[in-house]
Order: C-alpha cells, then structure tokens, then sequence
C-alpha cells in the first residue's frame, strides 16, 4: 500500500471514502449520519482488559478499563479531532511568559455524588504520580513538576523545572483523570467517582464493565447512550465474529487478515485513522547483549520491516525507523538515514559486537497487538539469514502486560504513541522514566529532553528534537519497525462525527462522542 499525505491508497478509492482534516478516513455513510439524539445502549468489545485491572489511574495500561474511565472522568485537557489541546475540566488554561508557571481555571462540575470539583481534587489527581512511593507509570512524565498549588476553590497553578511550551498537552494523558481527593489529601480513586458523563455501575476485571448516563454532566453535548458495557475480547477473530453476530456494536483491532470479511458485510463501517501508534521490541540496555550497541543495530538490521507491514499489517500503515516519533507528530524527522533489512551489515554489527552468531529469546503474545505472535516469527525467520537464532517463547495473553512486560529483557510491546514529542521521549525513552521499557540512558538524549522542553524558539527546538530521534533510532534499545494505523469498526447501530486520530476509538473517547444512529 502507498501513502500519499498520509492518506492509504485505499482511502482514494473513487467514492469510498473522505478525508478529514486529521488525516482520517472516514467511510462517508459515517457523516452523512443525523444529529446525535439521547437514549440507547452501546456494547464495546475491546482487547488489553485482564484480570489484574484496577480503576486506579497510576495502574493504567490500556484496554477497556481506561477507554471507561475517560468518559466516566475527565481530564484538565483533551485532544480534538484535529490533534490540538482544547479545555475540557479546566476551563482555561495559560502559560507565563517562559512556560514554566502555567495556571488553570476549573470549571464548574460535579462529581457523581453531588460533589463539587475544587482545585483541591486537582492536585490530588497530579501527586497521585508524584513522589517516591507512587507505582504509576506516569512518573516520570511528572518528574519535571516541582510544585503544584491550589489557588483558591478553582485554580490550579503547576511550577516546572524548566518552561514547558507543551505542558498542556501532557494533561490530556489518560492518567491525569481527575478524580476527589480524600480529606488527607491523598486520591479517592478506590470511589470510582468522576466529573464525567457516565457513572460506574460494575467492574469484572478482565471481563467487563457497565457504565450509565448521568443526567447533569456538564457537556450538553457529549454522553447520548443511556448505558454502555466494554467487554473484553482478546483473541480479534472473537472480537470480530462478536461484532458480525451482533454481541457489539463496535471493536477495536480487528484481525487484519480477515478484515476484507468485514468490509464485505452490509451494514459495518470500518474507520481508519493515522495516527502516532507504532509497535515496538524493546531490548534492556543494560543486559547482556543488549547492553551493546552493536548488537543492537544488528537486531535492527535483522528485521524485515516491509514483510511485517504486508503480512501483519495488511498495509495500514508504514514503516518505522526504530523511533517513535511519527509523521502525525509536530517534529517528524523524515530524513533520516533508514534502518533497512541486510543480513550482511547485521552480521558485521555482530562481529563488531565478539560474535559470530547469536541466539535470543523473545517473548511474544497476541495481547501486545494482533499479530504480536506472527510478527515475532517472521522477525525469527529474516533473523537467520545474519546468523541470530530467535526463540520465540508464546506467553499467556491474560497479565501480559503486568508479567512480561518491563520484566523480560526483549519482548514485543505496543505504544499508541503520544501527541508530542516530549511527551513520548519523557514517557519511554528519558533516564529513569517509570517506563522506559528498554532500560535505554543516553546522556546526549537526556540533555537535549530538557533543553527542547524549554525552548520556543521553533527553529531550534525542531533541530533537538531531529538530532533526538536520530539517537533513539541508531543507538536506542528497542525496534520499532512500522506505524500502525488505528482501524476500528462499528455496526449501523451507532454514529459518530470526525473522529480523533490520537488513539484508536476516537481517541479512546467514543464512550462520551458517539451516538446511536
């Protein structure tokens, strides 16, 4: 498949389809929809649910847990259909002139026991990731914070180490729910309470979760279903048959290989959407022998990029250079040298490296992506060719992401990537970030992070940030071979507007945007 501005060759189809100004495709029986109107149920089959789930936001992984907590929360800040951060819980929000004070107004809002939010909930939600005894994830993205302060009832104002011309953006994480504070001043999430549409009747983790519409949300225009459940669906030809036979109304991830079935099916629209996803192969940098960088390039050298995006892909997508900025975000860089299957230059990585050959175990399951298990099997068959003898070794899907990732040296992993690129370098790929995955520390990198960070002049900052990507993807820890565009599909039971392209499922929002047709 070629790419055109982005656009996949089976976007301009004659009459297929029509492009959004966020580069989506969009089937046009999916705007051409009447207004949204209030009632109705909408049933969610998704992957990445487990039974390890919590609705504590510093445990947040992926899957059905987040995509439900993000209608029944807010954020300060969320992402539009056009990639920019727009006021969802704030109310307003502005910088000083350096970008380092930035100060937010909340809001009038409720919880979903009356109560009102204060900025008190604020900076509770926030030091729930702060701090040495936190287990979330997003602690590192915090770790540039040095104080954050109530302000009265209704503002928040944020101290950083240094000015930060994104830091509005990074409030949108998934993480930064908002939710109350206890009177200690720790966060209530155990109360499963939010400012956002929906309520949370039930939680099976793993299996599903049931949400109803509140009557007073603050948004007049947002949350039109009268109940929403989210099953979880791992294995995606489950997933797909389950929204065939009518079980869902709507999947994420649907098996590639088999979509050709769904597009032949009256009355289900799939929606494809570029965006900054990506798959990875995180190897730890500081284990043997990954803590070479020439075996590293190896690895990188070893892998057939555009077999994994025609057979795994079916071609939505593109091929990655092993970093994980991507032509959605701001500071792509587009010229870099690529990093392109050849046997004979992973061989001599290896022997710059003490061998002669090598042989590696990599763990692979369906629950990092669909196809997560093939992929790692034609990574072993390309392999062979340099002399690296890949044992793929199948983990279970259930707790996958608790069990093996960040806890195997080299595994196949997934990243829906992040709208900026401080936020996903500070996320993964900065020194002791809580998930940096492949345990990378490249003093260089770490330098510039701060310094692109604080910088406003556009000039300068896109040169750190090319000069950044050319670091992780020559010297990083872990290879990304392909972009992967977010594909979902739904029945003509539900509707839906211009979809966000930051994450899949209308950046994981559908819940609060979509609407029964």
């Amino acid at each position: 498949m070629t790419i055109r501005n982005g656009i996949s060759r089976r976007g301009l189809l004659a009459g297929a389809a029509c492009m959004t100004a966020a580069g989506l495709i969009l089937p046009r029986a999916s705007w051409a929809q009447p207004g949204p109107k209030r009632g109705g149920s909408f049933r969610i089959g998704q992957f990445g649910g487990a039974t390890s789930d919590t609705i504590d936001p510093a445990t947040f992984a992926a899957g059905p847990v987040v995509t439900a907590m993000l209608a029944v929360c807010n954020n300060l800040v969320e992402i539009d259909a056009q990639g920019q951060a727009v006021p969802e819980l704030a109310e307003s929000y502005e910088p000083d002139a350096e970008a380092r004070i930035w100060t937010f107004r909340i809001r009038d809002a409720n919880f979903g026991d009356g109560r009102k939010v204060t900025a008190r909930d604020v900076v509770a939600s926030f030091n729930h990731h702060r701090g040495d005894d936190t287990v979330s994830g997003a602690k590192g993205a915090l770790a540039q914070v040095r104080d954050i302060r109530a302000d009265g009832d209704n503002v928040v104002v944020f101290e950083l180490e240094s000015g930060n011309a994104d830091f509005a953006y990074l409030t949108s994480d998934y993480h930064f729910i908002i939710m109350p504070a206890k009177e200690d001043g720790t966060l209530d999430w155990q109360s499963g309470l939010g400012t956002g549409g929906y309520t949370l009747v039930d939680h099976e983790p793993g299996v599903r979760i049931t949400l109803k519409r509140r009557d007073d949300y603050w948004k007049p225009d947002r949350a039109w279903f009268d109940d929403v459940t989210l099953l979880s669906i791992g294995d995606p030809t489950a997933r797909q048959n389950a929204l065939m036979t009518g079980e869902v109304d709507a999947i994420n991830g649907p098996d590639l290989s088999t979509i050709h079935l769904l597009q032949r099916r009256p009355g289900i629209t799939l929606v494809e959407a570029t965006g900054t996803a990506h798959y990875t192969m995180p190897m730890f940098c500081d284990a043997a022998p990954f803590d070479d960088v020439n075996v590293r390039l190896a690895l990188k050298h070893a892998i057939n990029r555009e077999e994994l995006l025609e057979k795994i892909l079916r071609g939505y997508g593109r091929v990655a250079n092993d970093s994980p900025i991507a032509p959605a975000n701001r500071y792509y860089a587009a010229d870099l040298p690529q990093n392109g299957y050849d046997p004979d230059k992973a061989r001599h990585y290896l022997k710059q490296a003490g061998h002669d050959g090598l042989t590696l175990e990599l763990s692979a399951s369906n629950a990092a992506f669909t196809g997560a298990v093939d992929a790692a099997q034609l990574f072993q068959q390309s392999a062979k060719a340099a002399g690296i003898n890949v044992n793929v070794r199948r983990e279970p899907e259930d707790g996958y992401w608790s069990n093996v990732w960040l806890k195997k040296p080299f595994c196949m992993g997934y990243w829906n990537g992040r709208p900026t690129e401080d936020d996903m370098f500070s996320l993964v790929y900065a020194r002791g970030a809580e998930w940096n995955e492949s345990h990378w520390d490249n003093q260089r990198f770490n330098e510039l992070l701060l310094a692109a960070r604080a910088e406003l002049d556009e000039g300068l900052r896109a040169e750190m940030y090319h000069e950044m990507q050319g670091l992780v993807s020559q010297d990083g820890g872990t290879i990304i071979p392909v972009f992967v565009n977010y594909v979902d599909a739904h029945n003509d039971k539900v509707a839906h507007g211009e979809v966000a392209s930051d994450r899949f499922f209308d950046g994981w929002k559908l819940v609060e945007r979509w609407y029964a047709a």
